[in-house]
């Protein structure tokens, strides 16, 4: 279960590199960093273009107006362990 969740949370980190063409590698990404602000530097429109690209990926359902966004999107951790529990695809 270990392997599988450090392959998904490098996918995952591979898929936001892409998404927004980061000048960085997954590798690179820290795994609790914030995704927003001070961490990875992520704004709101960054958000919601991984928002989009996790929903097509994974078969999630993400709202925009969903009150768990803020923890969903806290961390590469958090938002990996969101997609383990949700994903339908």
């Amino acid at each position: 279960m270990i392997e599988n969740t450090q392959n998904l949370q490098l996918e995952v980190a591979d898929l936001l590199v892409q998404a927004l063409n980061l000048d960085t590698t997954a590798e690179q990404i820290e795994l609790d960093a914030p995704l927003y602000g001070d961490g990875l530097g992520l704004d709101s429109i960054d958000i919601l273009e991984v928002a989009l690209v996790v929903s097509k990926r994974y078969g999630l359902q993400l709202k925009a107006d969903s009150e768990e966004n803020h923890r969903i999107f806290s961390s590469l951790r958090s938002l990996t362990e969101y997609i383990a529990a949700h994903k339908t695809k």
